[in-house]
């Protein structure tokens, strides 16, 4: 299920540790989160040959909010490394719980925020005090061209 909500246009300011308040640009990802990636990539750390489904590369920052979470937990923040229509690719600086669900907030291209059902698959260290991971979208986005152009 996607739901759509309001912002404004994306911004290029470095991510910040929490989810924009309503109406506020979506940050992009810091210079560190782009390393973090590009190393990860390089080194062959994304187990780019497991994946079958062809995937787009798309770095943005992204929230997620698992069913886990106590009533006013912050939301989690992520940065996306790729996306298809069955999942999204990403680290963080916090490890997930595998397994639980919960809704990932992603930026769109024309400044929407898209909400989608998802679960954790995976979730490990890839670098001191940074995790890698993949969440798995409870139904298939056909129209991953609205986030992604």
């Amino acid at each position: 299920m996607m739901t759509l909500k309001p912002n404004s246009t994306l911004d290029t300011e470095p991510a910040s540790a929490v989810a924009p308040a309503p109406g506020t640009p979506w940050p992009t990802i810091s210079r560190e989160v782009e390393m973090i990636i590009s190393a990860m990539e390089a080194g062959g750390h994304c187990g780019v040959r497991q994946r079958k489904p062809v995937r787009t590369n798309w770095r943005v920052q992204a929230t997620v909010r698992l069913f886990i979470d106590q009533p006013g937990h912050p939301a989690r923040t992520i940065f996306s490394r790729d996306v298809h229509s069955r999942g999204l690719g990403f680290v963080t600086p916090e490890r997930l719980p595998l397994g639980y669900g919960g809704v990932i907030d992603l930026p769109a291209k024309d400044g929407t925020i898209v909400s989608i059902a998802c679960t954790v698959l995976r979730c490990r260290e890839a670098t001191a005090g940074w995790y890698e991971g993949f969440v798995y979208f409870n139904r298939e986005q056909n129209d991953m061209d609205r986030l992604t152009g």
